[in-house]
């Protein structure tokens, strides 16, 4: 506590005696200031104690005390000591009966009372309460200690809580409430998302005042990273005091070390994943299954979806390199190593790589943050410019996934960027597994995700792909510019108006090669048709009596039919 005018009053060296301002001695005091200037307002900050003997004032001139006077208290003098026996024996009535109209405190300093011996006690009060803060900020610190070993960030947020009489609150990286202290505050924490959110924008580190209509919240990134992984929320019903501020940084302390600590043992469970997810993958679940022990176990024991996701920049750039054709213009298949004669099949060479950035950072935070609400196992490996996970089946994590995934597509639509983000990451997710098929789901999530890049969507589960159809499949502009090619001969030939050879052949493809029918269909005698037909042949220099030519066709037909 500062000390006060009536800290001083009641001071018994310095026998000060009030004559104004009685109601105002409550006043803190944050210095005492000698000045004979008759207008010493430019060099005061306010909450002084201005000391005075009225050697360039006429304090005995009314209306010149009423101006003096009215221009300390607008000042923020905290009140004005008047020193008898040196210029005046005593205090005028003039200038009593102006800081009574003001409302300033106003003493009267003995003539044996040097203002130097003021100024002294307000030193050595300043002094006591700054050690005290002091001391109470390392007691604070000593407990937020013992709560955080003993009790983890629960138990300091308790301590924290108690020590600065509010409420406390720690958001993960995505901006939810993780923990909070009292119970009720997660409610109001809750509702300062939009906020934390905000800060996590800021290059760290980053603080936030927020006022509200019941307390004053200060919000404060956690980390020491380029992209905060958390933030603590403090609620008070006023600002925060030396001790309290003392008590505040102490805990940022202590969360920032439980952060940095618990990145460390996150990157080591991650090296440890991608040796799991290795094992998996050739084929060797036990072995895996020794590897997870108690980290991922639990999610082997059930069946998993195994998600493949990369950045659109980097999906964009593999689109483009999946546009080489192969022989008559089929799409590149994706690319999976063939197992070796004698080895196991390893469906790709996984390793845990630097920490995700960007999107996929994003998208790593906010589906470990739903696992670890939920309680469920997860594995995340980064690769490369991929991010790998396993989670359960039906889970929170996958759950957030397609979460994830819908809000991105539906900003897509929008033409919103998701947050600010315009290189949003696109996925690719497989049917449930168990541990033996791991490499399958590997495949089929790759095969997802080379769809969702051909459609433009941020997700695409394998059984889309199983079970729709497969002309969905035919988007891709290297089908087009093949089917393009394919019926550009015939297309030039109807364009001379020498006969419908394009209509006539997708009408007899459609009808399986029977004539009769496909004639019907087209308003033809059926030896008109067969005319077309071999003017098909010629040319394309092709046979329709063989298969594959006519599965060729009708495919490029379906893939140009949107552009006729």
């Amino acid at each position: 506590m500062p000390p006060t005018l009536a800290s001083l009053v009641h001071h018994s060296a310095l026998k000060l005696t009030v004559r104004a301002g009685e109601e105002r001695l409550a006043t803190p005091v944050r210095w005492a200031h000698a000045s004979e200037l008759a207008d010493p307002v430019p060099y005061m900050e306010g909450g002084e104690l201005l000391l005075i003997t009225a050697l360039k004032l006429d304090a005995e001139d009314p209306e010149a005390m009423r101006r003096y006077v009215r221009r300390l208290g607008q000042a923020g003098v905290a009140g004005l000591g008047f020193a008898v026996g040196v210029h005046y024996a005593t205090i005028p009535d003039a200038l009593v009966d102006a800081a009574a109209e003001e409302g300033l405190p106003l003493l009267e300093v003995p003539r044996r009372t040097p203002f130097l011996a003021i100024s002294k006690a307000v030193s050595a009060a300043i002094a006591a309460e700054q050690y005290q803060a002091v001391t109470a900020g390392f007691a604070a610190q000593r407990d937020l200690t013992k709560q955080a070993l003993g009790g983890g960030p629960a138990g300091l947020l308790a301590a924290l809580a108690g020590q600065v009489d509010g409420w406390a609150a720690l958001y993960d990286a995505t901006g939810a409430v993780v923990a909070a202290a009292p119970e009720w505050a997660a409610r109001r924490a809750a509702r300062l998302t939009p906020e934390v959110e905000r800060l996590h924008a800021r290059t760290p580190p980053a603080s936030l005042v927020v006022g509200g209509e019941a307390d004053r919240v200060e919000l404060h990134t956690l980390g020491t990273s380029r992209r905060p992984r958390a933030a603590l929320a403090v609620g008070t019903g006023a600002p925060l005091g030396t001790a309290e501020r003392y008590a505040v940084h102490s805990a940022i302390a202590l969360l920032t070390l439980t952060t940095e600590r618990s990145r460390s043992l996150h990157e080591a469970e991650q090296r440890v994943g991608a040796a799991v997810l290795r094992m998996l993958l050739a084929g060797e679940p036990e072995h895996a299954r020794t590897a997870a022990g108690i980290l991922y176990g639990d999610l082997l024991d059930a069946p998993y979806r195994l998600i493949i996701a990369e950045a659109a920049s980097a999906t964009a750039a593999r689109a483009h390199a999946d546009g080489r054709t192969a022989p008559h213009g089929a799409p590149r298949p994706v690319d999976v190593p063939r197992p070796v004669a004698g080895e196991r099949a390893v469906a790709a060479p996984v390793r845990a790589g630097e920490p995700p950035a960007g999107p996929l950072a994003a998208l790593a935070e906010h589906v470990e943050a739903a696992a670890a609400r939920a309680g469920e196992a997860l594995l995340v490996v980064p690769d490369g410019e991929r991010l790998v996970l396993l989670t359960a089946d039906g889970g929170a994590a996958a759950r957030a996934c397609v979460g994830y995934a819908a809000a991105v597509d539906q900003a897509r639509t929008t033409g919103q960027a998701l947050a600010g983000r315009n290189d949003e990451p696109v996925m690719g997710l497989s049917a449930p597994a168990g541990p033996i098929a791991a490499a399958t789901a590997y495949r089929q999530a790759e095969q997802a995700l080379s769809v969702a890049r051909r459609r433009g969507r941020a997700l695409v589960e394998h059984e889309e792909v199983v079970t729709g159809s497969v002309v969905q499949l035919l988007s891709d502009d290297a089908v087009r510019a093949f089917a393009d090619g394919l019926l550009r001969a015939l297309r030039e030939h109807d364009a001379t108006g020498r006969g419908d050879l394009v209509a006539s052949l997708r009408a007899w493809l459609s009808r399986h090669g029977q004539w009769d029918a496909a004639a019907a269909e087209l308003g033809v005698h059926r030896h008109t048709l067969r005319y077309r037909m071999r003017r098909v042949e010629e040319i394309l220099g092709r046979s329709l009596d063989d298969p594959d030519v006519r599965m060729e066709l009708w495919l490029a037909l379906k893939a140009t039919s949107g552009t006729e």
